[in-house]
């Protein structure tokens, strides 16, 4: 055999076994939502495909048959191939007791390089292309070798059974996936900033608890039975709402609510004094526990068409109150509108933050990137709470703690609630101070 015919048997030994390899990559990396779109366009090589994902067994011994089979006979090939031109060249005739280890590394180089690396590089950008168009060759392939693939399978079977592995492919699709997804679409810029928050902030709502946006109890704007016609009209001025809360004395003595259509003809035309007007307030009121998630929440609004419910705790005692505004605003963060008034979190600079002492800790960890978990941060739902479970003590203007490079300093306390934390990136902020006086030295 000549050695031109040798180096074509080569060349093609080389060819299959980057079918083999091309094969490899593609039909097992081919994404299953692309194919079962193509399914369902009518495209039958894609249901193939599928097919062959949910049994790789067959594939793989295929593959490796075909990979291996080209590996070797190259291999014998390119040894008898290098001894024939060191032969037949006379100035190459003193390296022919090297022909061996010359021909190992020809043809190591040749099959790493033409039959694995190249073309599982293509493989990974196009898997869905190129499975498509190799799909029926090697369908037609398991066909052939199916007896010498089902002894190759019982083997590897028995040694799955024995080591207690399971060979079948979970395909379970995890919140996690699911946000690498996400994260991959945003860092391409196939999703805009506001569309990847919304996508999580969507998942959030089965994670984060009613009570971490509710307004809390002592924020929350009442009319009483019990009040003075004169305490009515300041809280109905001061708190210009939609919907008023009825009690008889005490917050926790809730009657119902009235609202502001309810009251202003009448006050604007002085034809009731508000004490009467508030006595027909309506008793439906939606009463929810502080157990739900925003994703129950939102179904107990739409069950009971309302937009407006109180919280409980287990005594019974009101804690909050939740609006459908509320769960809007947490589902579309940044996308809506707030004023300054209601922002929780004011950048001061690039390095610091004032947040409001009832900012939910889910949104702060969107701010303070480095902390993925607060310490036992079930105990709590506030950044407040946060410091008084870390500081064990009633909460004092001016007290401090660091966690996770980030300092925290309650700057302001009303009646033993702490009102306002600024927050300072100590990391960032030593890093950029290091840069200018590198800087400054230059």
């Amino acid at each position: 055999m000549s050695v031109f015919i040798k180096l074509l048997l080569i060349f093609l030994l080389v060819a299959c076994g980057a079918f083999f390899a091309i094969s490899e990559i593609a039909l097992a990396g081919a994404r299953k939502l692309k194919l079962h779109t193509l399914m369902e366009e009518g495209d039958r090589r894609a249901e193939k495909i599928l097919k062959i994902q949910e049994n790789s067994g067959d594939f793989f011994a295929v593959v490796q048959i075909g990979i291996n089979a080209a590996s070797i006979l190259g291999g014998s090939l390119g040894a008898s191939i290098i001894q024939d031109i060191l032969t037949q060249i006379p100035w190459l005739a003193p390296l022919r007791h090297m022909g061996n280890i010359i021909s190992f590394l020809f043809i190591t180089f040749l099959f790493i390089q033409f039959a694995d690396l190249i073309p599982k590089r293509i493989a990974m950008v196009y898997p869905e292309r190129i499975a498509l168009r190799t799909i029926n060759l090697m369908l037609l392939l398991i066909f052939l070798l199916k007896p010498v693939i089902k002894i190759i399978n019982v083997v590897a079977n028995f040694i799955f059974r024995i080591f207690h592995i399971d060979s079948a492919r979970n395909e379970t699709v995890t919140y996690d996936d699911i946000f690498a997804v996400v994260d991959a679409g945003a860092e391409s810029g196939v999703l805009q900033e506001k569309e990847h928050s919304l996508i999580e902030n969507i998942f959030e709502l089965d994670s984060r608890w009613v009570s971490s946006i509710m307004t809390t109890r002592d924020e929350i704007s009442y009319l009483a039975l019990d009040d003075t016609e004169e305490e009515l009209r300041e809280k109905i001025m001061d708190y210009p709402h939609n919907k008023f809360l009825i009690t008889a004395s005490d917050i926790d003595s809730i009657l119902g609510y009235i609202t502001s259509k309810d009251l202003l003809p009448s006050i604007m035309l002085n034809q009731k004094p508000i004490s009467e007007l508030i006595k027909n307030y309506r008793k439906n009121l939606l009463i929810l526990p502080n157990t739900l998630t925003l994703s129950e929440t939102l179904d107990r609004f739409n069950e009971a068409q309302d937009d407006f419910a109180i919280i409980l705790n287990e005594y019974g005692l009101v804690v909050g109150l939740v609006t459908m505004k509320d769960v809007v605003n947490t589902l579309m963060g940044d996308i809506v509108f707030q004023s300054s008034e209601d922002q929780q979190i004011i950048e001061r600079d690039e390095h610091s933050w004032l947040i409001d002492g009832v900012t939910p800790i889910e949104d702060v960890k969107k701010v303070l990137e480095r902390i993925e978990k607060f310490p036992e941060e079930d105990s709590y739902e506030s950044i407040a709470g946060f410091l008084m479970y870390m500081l064990k003590m009633i909460p004092k203007r001016g007290a401090r703690l660091e966690f996770m490079n980030y300092q925290f300093e309650i700057v302001d306390v009303d009646n033993f609630k702490i009102d306002q934390i600024l927050v300072i990136d100590t990391l960032e902020k030593e890093e950029k101070e290091i840069e200018e006086e590198t800087t400054e030295s230059h």
